[in-house]
């Protein structure tokens, strides 16, 4: 509750009369002065309660921050849209101008050597594997950059590995390159020797190669940029030497854009 306090007059000077007869009569020219009043109230009344022109105001500084939210939130959702819509309609175009088709990959012959089974603890084999690259785009050249390997496993142990030479294979061009691979030191364990030991006897030896190739797509006069191709071919080989003969192949491949 309120409480109101006697008035008391803050803004009158102090005597300065020299007697007592002087203190009764005003000073000349002055006006008496309304009487001020100190009320006090409640600490949480006041923030509880407030004054009704400030609970219109806050309402209506919130009204509007929340229309400038929702403008904000609209702005943002346009540009978006018309960001995806751009994206799209570029895309179109340079599909139908350019009609761009992914390349092929495939295994076309696998020499091996150095898989000696019986001997030794461990084996240096040695690959030499024919890759069959081709370009059908008639408008896209493609740049094979450094970074590439081609790895052979067998049940998820790695027998050898190599490089890609980098080169540049022009529209609608098939290129074959033979690639070296080496292995170092590869132990084999009892149960995965064995398996090898029987799946060559069966004439029927499934192996791995796997490829990783960088490349760069040049559309008329740019350049891409660097791209990822991962090449992965499944490949039975009838033998475990220098003559074998692919009996089954199946390659697919995935690309990273970033």
């Amino acid at each position: 509750m309120a409480e109101r306090i006697r008035p008391i007059n803050v803004d009158a000077p102090p005597s300065t009369a020299k007697n007592s007869g002087d203190a009764s009569k005003p000073a000349p020219n002055s006006k008496p002065l309304p009487p001020t009043y100190v009320v006090k109230l409640p600490r949480e009344q006041i923030l509880r309660y407030p004054p009704p022109e400030n609970a219109r105001k806050f309402h209506a500084l919130t009204r509007g921050n929340k229309h400038s939210c929702c403008r904000r939130c609209c702005y943002f959702t346009l540009c978006l849209l018309t960001v995806i819509i751009s994206a799209a309609i570029a895309a179109g175009v340079f599909y139908f101008v350019f009609r761009p088709e992914a390349p092929k990959y495939t295994i076309i012959s696998v020499a091996i050597r150095g898989m000696n089974l019986t001997s030794v603890p461990f084996i240096s084999p040695e690959f030499d594997v024919s890759i069959r690259t081709e370009n059908p785009n008639d408008k896209i050249g493609i740049y094979y950059t450094k970074n590439s390997y081609v790895k052979v496993f067998y049940n998820d142990v790695k027998l050898s590995d190599g490089v890609l030479p980098a080169f540049y294979q022009p529209k609608n061009n098939v290129t074959v390159f033979q690639t070296a691979l080496r292995g170092s030191n590869v132990v084999l364990g009892s149960a995965v020797k064995t398996t090898l030991i029987n799946t060559q006897n069966e004439r029927m030896v499934p192996l791995v190669v796997g490829l990783k190739l960088p490349v760069k797509f040049k559309v008329g006069f740019m350049n891409t940029w660097e791209i990822t191709t991962k090449v992965k071919c499944d490949v039975i080989v009838d033998a475990l030497n220098d003559k074998s003969n692919i009996v089954a192949k199946d390659c697919d491949y995935c690309v990273r854009l970033w």
